[in-house]
């Protein structure tokens, strides 16, 4: 007895049958997503995403499985940032991430040294 496979593509947004589905990657709030979708799908996302693309900042690359995270060498250690922000009237919280404006007005003083 002969057996045949059929591979079916199917766009998660449209249900449609396509031969040209591709799998797309994104992430939002940490959450990592992946989405078939066919070239129209792809581009109506990529629309719908592109007034908050070109406002945001862009955090690096997704990690990749299996390879250690890099360590980051460059400039002061959270602890040091924090107290210089606070040094210099700056609100700075006690834990978590330090925002983008600290860490500007921190490399804005060093330059001007």
């Amino acid at each position: 007895m002969a057996q045949k496979i059929v591979t079916v593509y199917t766009d998660d947004l449209t249900g449609k049958e396509s031969e040209e589905v591709q799998t797309h990657a994104f992430s939002l709030d940490g959450v990592n997503y992946e989405i078939d979708l066919e070239s129209e799908s792809y581009e109506k996302l990529l629309e719908a995403l592109a007034p908050f693309i070109g406002k945001a900042r862009k955090h690096g690359r997704a990690k990749s499985a299996g390879r250690p995270p890099r360590a980051v060498t460059d400039g002061p250690s959270a602890e040091e940032l924090r107290a210089w922000a606070r040094e210099n009237n700056h609100q700075v919280n006690y834990r978590g991430r330090i925002p983008a404006v600290i860490r500007e007005a921190y490399d804005r003083t060093r330059s001007q040294a």
